[in-house]
């Protein structure tokens, strides 16, 4: 399978290419993008993982890891693993008997790891909600073990860079924001100080980002 498109809802994806089809200006209205979930290849993906972002509204049905794994295509799909704050663990859904996981609701705002047998070109449309509010959590017994938040960026935020979202949120408020590099399995932390450096990177509609919280914020984006 190399193409599949989801339709009716808001969705963005963690892309190696991606590119603008179609858009209108207004932030609840829809758009469209062209996107890559990489397979392990050399130089491309060392392990096959895509941190993707879902929209906050989803098209009819899309609504647990299961219906995500179909609608990209099962054979195509290893695993769909989204992150627990309260453990800062992971549940995984595999869809296959020998390795079971449970099957998960998806949630607005919320990034989530998809594991590539097969790499997939998608073609996603949607649209995103200017009025939901996300609860970033910093480090809280019985709510978030390690301040992690993964964060998914919508495709109408204004906020250009990891510097410009960290000022969005609140800059004391975060105590880094940091991007998964496909290429070599590692990540690129901003932090904005001193005394941790870290390169400012580009923001691209639809990548996930995991987002460390000094301060827990329900987080409303700046939109165009």
């Amino acid at each position: 399978m190399t193409k599949r498109t989801f339709v009716g809802g808001a969705i963005t994806a963690l892309a190696v290419a991606l590119t603008v089809g179609t858009l209108v200006d207004a932030s609840n209205m829809g758009f469209k993008l062209n996107y890559t979930l990489n397979a392990t290849q050399a130089g491309v993906s060392k392990v096959g993982n895509n941190y993707v972002a879902l929209p906050d509204n989803r098209q009819t049905g899309l609504n647990t890891s299961k219906t995500l794994m179909d609608d990209i295509g099962f054979a195509n799909v290893a695993s769909i693993a989204k992150y627990l704050k309260v453990s800062d663990t992971f549940q995984t859904y595999t869809g296959r008997k020998a390795s079971p996981g449970a099957d998960f609701g998806l949630a607005s705002g919320e990034a989530y790891i998809i594991k590539m047998n097969t790499t997939v070109n998608a073609i996603v449309v949607g649209s995103d909600d200017p009025s939901t509010a996300y609860a970033l959590n910093a480090t809280q017994a019985g709510v978030s073990k390690a301040g992690n938040n993964y964060f998914a960026y919508n495709y109408h935020q204004t906020a250009g860079d990891s510097k410009q979202l960290m000022d969005d949120i609140g800059f004391a408020n975060v105590a880094s924001i940091a991007k998964y590099l496909k290429v070599s399995d590692t990540f690129q932390t901003y932090t904005g100080r001193k005394a941790s450096p870290g390169a400012n990177f580009t923001t691209t509609p639809g990548e996930g980002y995991i987002i460390k919280m000094n301060t827990t914020v329900n987080y409303t984006p700046s939109h165009y």
